[in-house]
Parts: C-alpha cells; structure tokens; sequence
C-alpha cells in the first residue's frame, strides 16, 4: 500500500520540552492519535466524534527531537505505521501493538502529595521549560508534575506526585456516556511522561524519551486529583528502562505508560 497523506501534525510552542522542541510525551500522544483514529477533526453532526474506551495499547517511537510550531506531514503504510516527518527527516512513528504494561503498584494520595516536595527537580531541573515537570511553567499552563521518591517497588526506585488536571488543558471533541470535562489525550502522554524519567536516572545524566508505550484506559477529569507513580526500571550503556500509571481520585487506573530514554549530550540542548 502507498503512503497515505493525513492532516498535518503540529507541535504548539506551549507543549515544549526543552524550549525549542517538543515534550515528549505530549508530542508522542499527538502520534499516537492518528495510529488510534483518535484524531480531532473539524465538528460535523453533534460536533463532537464518539470514540470508545479504551484505546489500543501504542508505541511511540522519537527519532529526533520534535520541532515547533511548524507543520509536519503525516503518513501511513503497511510498513511503517503512521510517521511524522519534517524536511523530509523521520521525527515520530506509531503503531498500535499487543505489548503488555505492567501497572506500577499505586501510592496514597497522601504519599504522593508529601513527597512532591522532595522533587529533585526544584533543586536542578534540565528542562525548567517542560510542559510536563517543568518548574518555570505557570499552574494551569504547564502540568507541574513534581515526583518525589517514595517506597521502591521490587527493588526499585519508585516517584509519585499528585496532578489535577486544569480546564485549559481539556479536550474539545470527544464524547462521553458521564459527560464530565476530561483533559486531553496528548495530555495525558505528557502526565504520563517525566515521571518516569525522574524515576530513572534524570538526576545523574541528561536523557530524551527515545521509545514511548501507552494503554488508556480513560482519560484523567479536569478537576479531579489524580496520583502518578513512577518505576524505575535497568540500565543498559545510553539506555534506561522505566515505566509509569496514573490513578484516579477512587484509586483505579487510568493510563500506563512504559519508557525507553537514552542519555544525551547536553550541548545539544543548550
């Protein structure tokens, strides 16, 4: 089968990791909505499209650091899945997959609250500007996801923080049976997102997203406080393993998350 062409993808200066590309985790959600046909389109009908819940388990792979502000064209094929690319150069990549996520085991409300201010994060962050755990960001502009170290899991090192997600954050054209206000899909990926690197090694050395995971079982509600745990997983050379689940308010799981990150140089990102 031929490339087909889709609506192009766009990055919005707001959803920046390091301040002249795109977190990851969101940029990896707006992916992963063309490989779900969870895509936003123009109202037609109702003005809104109904998708059931949950979507497929998607993997995500970043091939370079996603550009702002700038279209990218989005294609599908048998071979590849669904690619983002700019200048002709390979940016993002999506396909549903059968993989299994592992839930990382939840942590009180409580818990998660009082370790946020254990945050590494607000003693040296390398991203200050992130959407996700930056600690420049405004509340209700950035997530402000801060996780602080809690009990490990299995032997190994375990973050949480809690997260309320922010009405200017919400979704605009999902429907849903409750009809209770939900923060969107690429929202979630990017909750999703930094908790995991901080449950890694993010305070040793500089790491990117390289490979990202996801189920959603729902979608987080605006308004409502949700716990986001974080599980450090193996080291291997550049590479490290981890993985992530936010729970809701009555402590059922909402989305899971597994993580590929690899160690940069931070002149790269200056």
């Amino acid at each position: 089968m031929s490339d087909l062409p889709l609506p192009d993808l766009v990055v919005p200066a707001r959803f920046c990791g390091p301040p002249s590309s795109g977190n990851g985790g969101w940029s990896a959600g707006a992916i992963a909505a063309y490989a779900g046909d969870a895509r936003p389109h123009p109202p037609t009908g109702s003005g809104h499209r109904d998708h059931s819940l949950p979507w497929p388990a998607i993997t995500v792979s970043l091939s370079a650091p996603p550009p702002l502000e700038v279209p990218m064209t989005v294609t599908t094929s048998d071979q590849d899945g669904v690619v983002a690319t700019y200048d002709g150069k390979r940016i993002l990549a999506a396909r549903c997959t059968t993989d299994e996520i592992d839930d990382v085991e939840p942590v009180p409300a409580e818990v998660a609250r009082a370790a946020e201010a254990s945050y590494a994060g607000l003693t040296s962050h390398p991203f200050p500007t992130c959407f996700s755990c930056g600690t420049g960001r405004e509340p209700g502009d950035g997530l402000r996801i801060f996780p602080g170290r809690v009990g490990d899991q299995d032997g190994r090192a375990r973050v949480a923080a809690t997260w309320t997600p922010d009405p200017r954050v919400a979704e605009d054209y999902h429907a849903y049976v409750d009809e209770r206000q939900r923060a969107a899909l690429e929202v979630t990926w990017a909750a999703l997102d930094c908790v995991g690197g901080w449950a890694g090694d993010l305070e040793e050395r500089l790491m990117v997203l390289a490979r990202m995971t996801a189920r959603l079982d729902s979608l987080p509600v605006v308004g409502e406080e949700h716990v986001v745990v974080g599980l450090g997983g193996h080291h291997e050379g550049r590479k490290t393993w981890t993985s992530s689940t936010m729970y809701d308010a009555d402590g059922r799981v909402v989305a899971s998350a597994a993580h590929l990150w690899v160690a940069v140089d931070p002149a790269a990102f200056a």
